[in-house]
């Protein structure tokens, strides 16, 4: 494999991540892989913009991508750490040990994090938004871009070729074997990346969507030619298309006040449920029915099968929300209390919600389900039970409730 050529002076060195049993962050899967991106930045002096962690190969992938531009470990100048997490800067260690001279930059926040993590702490740099690192015939400038996702990130933008290195910022994940440029895939191939892009930002940045409209806005007035992120493709053809996606991805859960409110939320509704013995199954059959007649979309998400990572995805989009689930044990059933609280540590606010399900000897779901979503923000519709098989009569309620919601999602 080789190092693949951006601009002059400027390449892309990445290892792709196809272990199928890796998980992204020790929790999310990859079925798709992942790439890990770093950049060698050329003028006088040789920088390397992030680091990897040996992971699945990839320092193997790595070294033979320098070697063939002719760069070895021992030879690079200096180290821009855009973010300090393991996955960007885990072969740290090694690099300073076979290259002591090298000096490392980072956000002041990012160098105090470089002393605890990695215990360096000589030969650092710290910079704010505005400063610049001269590499001779070529200029980074910094921008702090804190909470995209950690506190210390930055981005660097090279000003000669209009290169913004973004790291997890407009990242995303999917394997890209030998084509790492937009323009290089089909549209089919883009849907799936655009799918991937999505349940990354909902799995790995949702929870800091604020900051990242402030980001967006610090680098409004660079005129940015490419971006290159730490994972996924790098937009060389149509840059502004995944700053835009990111920007709508942050409108999901930070949306706008008065005739703006929930506006950026799809007119989607996502089903999420779970049924012990099939009752809330059949409960359910009666809601989409109504759903269905009304005509608006939806996703459906069986808990345990399917895994919180896509059901995320499709939860922070849609303006609707289906919660379908028997009580089990006096509370909420223990996979749904599971994304419940997923929900709110990735801020799935703002939705219309329809809650249902069954209950055996006694209900009980119902208080902890209103005391888990008390802080979402959630607009909740009828919430109904029953005992054992649901009634005709129940059928009938379920189905209207259904055309209800679908009747708010579509005329909001």
């Amino acid at each position: 494999m080789k190092a693949i050529q951006i601009s002059s002076g400027i390449y892309s060195i990445h290892a792709d991540i196809d272990d199928k049993n890796a998980l992204f962050e020790g929790f999310w899967p990859l079925p798709y892989g992942v790439t890990l991106n770093s950049y060698i930045v050329q003028g006088e002096k040789t920088c390397l913009i992030d680091l990897f962690k040996e992971w699945s190969d990839s320092l193997a992938q790595y070294e033979e991508q320098l070697i063939s531009i002719g760069v070895k470990l021992e030879d690079i100048d200096c180290v821009v750490l855009n973010h300090l997490e393991p996955d960007h800067t885990d072969y740290l260690r090694e690099l300073r040990r076979r290259n002591p001279k090298v000096q490392i930059i980072s956000t002041e926040k990012g160098v105090a994090m470089l002393q605890k993590f990695f215990g360096i702490s000589e030969n650092l740099r710290s910079v704010k938004t505005g400063d610049t690192l001269d590499l001779g015939g070529r200029t980074l400038t910094f921008y702090e871009t804190p909470n995209v996702h950690w506190p210390e990130t930055m981005m660097t933008f090279d000003n000669e070729s209009e290169i913004l290195f973004s790291c997890d910022g407009f990242g995303s994940y999917g394997s890209l074997g030998e084509k790492v440029f937009d323009d290089e895939f089909s549209a089919e191939e883009h849907l799936k990346f655009e799918k991937e892009c999505l349940r990354y930002y909902s799995n790995i940045v949702a929870s800091f969507s604020p900051f990242v409209k402030k980001a967006v806005e610090k680098l409004a007035d660079l005129k940015i030619k490419v971006v290159a992120p730490s994972h996924g493709i790098i937009w060389r053809s149509e840059p502004k298309k995944v700053i835009e996606r990111y920007l709508r991805y942050a409108g999901y859960n930070t949306p706008g006040s008065g005739q703006d409110q929930g506006s950026s939320l799809e007119k989607e509704i996502c089903i999420v449920w779970s049924s012990m013995y099939g009752y809330t199954k059949k409960g359910l059959d009666a809601v989409i029915e109504g759903i269905k007649e009304i005509g608006v979309p939806f996703s459906i998400h069986q808990l345990p099968q399917t895994n919180f990572s896509f059901v995320l995805a499709d939860a922070l989009k849609s303006a609707g929300l289906v919660i379908a689930m028997p009580t089990y044990e006096y509370k909420m059933f223990p996979p749904m209390a599971h994304f419940i609280d997923l929900c709110g540590r990735k801020h799935i606010t703002g939705k219309k919600v329809l809650r249902i399900g069954s209950w055996g000897w006694v209900g009980g779901a119902k208080k902890e389900y209103e005391t888990s979503t008390a802080a979402l923000n959630w607009e909740q519709g009828a919430q109904i039970e029953w005992q054992g098989i649901p009634s005709e009569e129940t059928l009938k309620i379920l189905k209207e409730q259904g055309k209800d919601l679908a009747l708010k999602i579509k005329n909001s």
